[in-house]
């Protein structure tokens, strides 16, 4: 079992950050039950990708209908059991269902409630729609990635992921950790622009070192550089290089057969478009694969750009599991690695109320308070 077993997590459904934060929990090893609203079904395409898929992965589902009061009561019965809540509404939703902080803190004082959104709890934003693409817009993440001419979206990875229920996942289990030694729980106001913010951390210091210009693809780590960048080669596919250090770079040159006295300058940005053309001459006249068989895994620091086909069949991810086979459906392995508890995925995805008689009686509720759960409609 991972280390977060013996954890106890309720997670209100919803989408995107929330979710994958849920299956990071999951796949450490607590156990996390989905609040699912009752009646909700997944058969659309649509719904099939609001819901995420793997996303859902690792946890057993309940479906309440939380406008009956005696689901917000069960709910609240649960959250006495709990060792943490998850939500990623916008500020004000679980208050108007009676399932706010104060009431989750009143049942159980050393509950942790995890609350993820784009603006955060406060602010002049904090009520308006977003998505990933508006909150990293505002940190300054959107207007680094991308070519010269237009701001590239990099998939949802930045605000919803990188830094959303990574963020809240991560502030989730500080707070465990604050709780176990103090007794008191608390709230963690996770928000995407604070933590897209905080993953530029490293671009906002270069440019107050006054290395880096707002300018894409002008700088080290955009596309800007010669030897931080990707490549065509002559079968239409791309090569990923890095070589930034001096050794590494010296190496990929001897490689690749050209002059050492050609890259002299390659650090002063005049000379970036001059050895752009050189490299991309040069990485056309061969196919990928035969550059990896004389690049890979040598401290040239190059690395083929696989496809969402490719990746899984890679040697190197084939050797470490990175993917794995789950209930017949390759998908990303938990992640990171334990020397003794072994993180894992729990169970598939499960349709709503799946589980909704089991939780109940897992988490306490008799055969009688099940079935009058049902008669109200509240299940």
């Amino acid at each position: 079992m991972g280390p977060l077993a013996g954890f106890r997590i309720i997670e209100m459904a919803g989408i995107g950050p929330a979710p994958f934060a849920a299956m990071l929990l999951a796949d450490m090893g607590a156990e996390v039950i989905r609040i699912d609203r009752k009646g909700r079904s997944d058969a659309s395409a649509f719904d099939v990708l609001k819901n995420g898929g793997f996303l859902n992965r690792g946890r057993r589902s309940l479906a309440l209908d939380l406008k009956n009061p005696e689901a917000v009561a069960a709910v609240l019965r649960l959250a006495g059991e709990a060792d943490a809540i998850l939500e990623g509404f916008r500020p004000g939703v679980m208050e108007r269902l009676g399932l706010g902080p104060e009431p989750c803190l009143q049942r159980n004082p050393k509950i942790v409630y995890g609350r993820i959104t784009g603006w955060g709890q406060s602010g002049p934003l904090a009520q308006a729609a977003g998505h990933d693409i508006n909150y990293i817009a505002l940190t300054g993440a959107l207007h680094a990635i991308g070519e010269q001419g237009k701001p590239m979206p990099p998939l949802n990875l930045v605000g919803d992921f990188g830094g959303g229920a990574m963020f809240v996942a991560f502030g989730i289990v500080c707070a465990l950790l604050e709780a176990g030694t103090s007794g008191r729980g608390q709230v963690v106001d996770a928000a995407m622009t604070d933590g897209a913010a905080l993953l530029m951390a490293m671009q906002y210091g270069f440019k107050a070192m006054g290395h880096w210009k707002n300018e894409r693809e002008a700088n080290l780590l955009d596309g800007g550089a010669p030897f931080y960048g990707t490549y065509e080669c002559a079968d239409g596919k791309w090569l990923a290089l890095g070589p930034i250090e001096p050794p590494f770079h010296d190496l990929l040159v001897a490689k690749l057969g050209l002059p050492a006295g050609e890259f002299a300058d390659r650090w002063n940005p005049a000379s970036w478009p001059r050895l752009h053309k050189l490299l991309a001459d040069t990485l056309r006249t061969r196919t990928r694969a035969q550059w990896c068989e004389l690049l890979e895994g040598t401290d040239a620091c190059v690395a083929p750009v696989l496809d969402l086909d490719e990746a899984p069949r890679h040697p190197h991810n084939v050797a470490r599991q990175t993917f794995v086979e789950h209930a017949g459906v390759v998908q990303p392995a938990p992640a990171p690695r334990f020397s003794r508890t072994a993180p894992e995925i729990q169970r598939p995805p499960a349709q709503p109320g799946e589980h909704s008689d089991e939780i109940l009686s897992a988490w306490g509720f008799s055969a009688g308070e099940i079935d009058a759960l049902k008669a109200s409609g509240a299940v």
